[in-house]
């Protein structure tokens, strides 16, 4: 009798053993937190030369899309997984856009507040300013863009100094950045992003003209693989400084892709003509300005040579005399589609120039 008591409590041992066993292998399989499944995704391929629309990466970052969290992804359910774990979401689209305000003698006006103005975005009011604020330290990105093909060979040794004298003057040690590009058939990255302005002159003066002009590639470039890929900590105003007569005969993707990529990059153009007075230079200095109005910059066609040097001093200065605003937009919808601005100031006299509109995010 007592062995047989013994054998049955050792049986029920065995049997809460094993069932403890299967408990503990069972919680090991089950889903691992949100943040976890992001970590061990694998990375998403990043294109890196200059493609039409059709080759352009599917996250496109747009003013809704910068403020927009990423949404945490977990892994795929199994069979013997726990499915009562919900990942809370949350979505937050909001637009900024940089603009700056003149009078009609052209001078800049740096008093203003938001109750200023008045902004539609698609045609409606906006449902909610989140900020408002003067940006005269508003940290910087800045790309140079400089034509090194053979139409410019004659007077790129002044237009390098011009350029080098611009950053000296503008980029601030830990606080702005830039890079530098020249550009004839294919762009070319002499300086990459850095706040050391002797490493940037050592980039200008490393351009060597030569060969045809790809004048909207490196524009896509620029945009694309530089300013569209940096990851600032707070927000910045992104720019573009373009130096080139306008010509373009070598380009993949059209004036209007170029255009397309810097709305997509948030990036303000700002176009110095090269081509001098005499020049018979006309076609491209409308195709520089149709750049710089479509992306809230401004475009600048020095009648002399020494007038390079005054419009990059005057870029300098509107670079330290902008407004930067956030806001909701109405009925906002993650289409893709684009979506205008309209910035106006309700006094009289006054205008308002920024760029015309951005892409919401697909889906």
């Amino acid at each position: 009798m007592k062995v047989r008591l013994f054998l049955l409590l050792m049986g029920a041992w065995f049997v809460l053993a094993a069932a403890a066993h299967t408990q503990d292998a069972a919680s090991a399989n089950l889903p691992s937190a949100p943040s976890a499944a992001e970590q061990n995704q694998p990375p998403k391929p990043t294109p890196t030369q200059p493609a039409t629309e059709q080759s352009q990466p599917k996250a496109q970052t747009s003013p809704a899309a910068q403020s927009q969290p990423q949404q945490g992804t977990a892994t795929p359910p199994q069979s013997n997984q726990d499915n009562s774990v919900a990942t809370i979401v949350s979505r937050v689209n909001e637009v900024n856009v940089v603009f700056t305000v003149t009078d009609k003698h052209g001078r800049y006006v740096r008093d203003l507040k938001k109750n200023d103005f008045k902004i539609l975005d698609d045609g409606k009011p906006v449902l909610e300013i989140r900020s408002f604020r003067s940006e005269t330290d508003l940290p910087l990105e800045a790309g140079l863009l400089i034509d090194a093909s053979n139409s410019i060979r004659d007077r790129f040794k002044f237009e390098q100094e011009a350029a080098i004298e611009f950053l000296n003057q503008t980029i601030r040690q830990k606080y702005d950045r830039a890079f530098v590009v020249g550009f004839d058939v294919t762009p070319e990255v002499t300086q990459d992003f850095t706040d050391n302005t002797e490493a940037l002159s050592v980039g200008v003066r490393a351009l060597r003209p030569g060969g045809g002009t790809a004048l909207f590639d490196a524009l896509y470039f620029a945009c694309r693989d530089k300013l569209l890929k940096s990851s600032p900590n707070g927000a910045v105003r992104r720019v573009i400084i373009l130096l080139s007569d306008g010509d373009d005969n070598q380009s993949h993707v059209t004036r209007e892709e170029a255009i397309e990529m810097a709305e997509r990059a948030e990036v303000v153009v700002y176009t110095i003509s090269t081509n001098l007075m005499g020049s018979g230079g006309k076609h491209g200095d409308k195709i520089l300005e149709r750049i710089a109005e479509a992306t809230g910059g401004r475009s600048f066609v020095p009648f002399q040579l020494t007038e390079v040097a005054n419009a990059f001093a005057a870029i300098q200065e509107e670079l330290r005399s902008q407004y930067a605003i956030s806001y909701k937009p109405a009925d906002f919808r993650p289409d893709g589609r684009f979506r205008t601005i309209e910035i106006s100031a309700r006094q009289e006299g006054l205008h308002v120039r920024s760029r015309r509109g951005y892409y919401a995010p697909a889906q």
